[in-house]
């Protein structure tokens, strides 16, 4: 559902679940040089460790994007987060970021780790708008299309 000035909907927020493995590979594919397969989000998904959160379209259920972390001890880590190409800018990782760190939080981690491309602006200013902070590097971590490298930024929020 659209609203007349092109905002989509609020999704709705629900926990990713492995049957939605395909959809995810499909948006995942949309962002990412070096996507995840089907069957690597399944497993991934299926993992008693890992956390995932969906946001879906309320009027046809069509999932709009993802996000899934792994938690260790009072730890997490945010594995993959990934937006439909249609709908980027329009919110939904905003949505999807801030229902997902409430429910690490409540699965008991005290800080949340990730990595993100040194030159995804998009990704940075998202993660700095929830108070993610730069804790290191690590140099030609990401490999690009055209065989160069690129940084990741290793980078941090306190959830207590």
């Amino acid at each position: 559902m659209i609203f007349l000035w092109g905002r989509p909907s609020p999704s709705a927020l629900r926990p990713l679940r492995a049957e939605a493995a395909p959809e995810c590979a499909r948006i995942h594919a949309s962002g990412f040089a070096y996507p995840w397969s089907e069957s690597e989000l399944e497993n991934l998904i299926s993992d008693p460790s890992a956390l995932g959160s969906a946001a879906l379209d309320p009027a046809n259920a069509k999932l709009r994007g993802f996000v899934l972390s792994r938690l260790a001890s009072d730890e997490a880590e945010i594995l993959t987060i990934a937006v439909d190409p249609a709908l980027r800018k329009a919110g939904v990782g905003r949505d999807l970021l801030r229902a997902h760190l409430a429910e690490v939080a409540a699965a008991g981690a005290a800080r949340i780790f990730l990595e993100v491309d040194e030159h995804n602006a998009a990704a940075l200013a998202l993660y700095a708008r929830f108070g993610f902070a730069k804790v290191g590097a690590r140099r030609g971590y990401y490999k690009q299309p055209d065989g160069k490298t690129a940084s990741a930024l290793v980078m941090r929020r306190d959830l207590t």
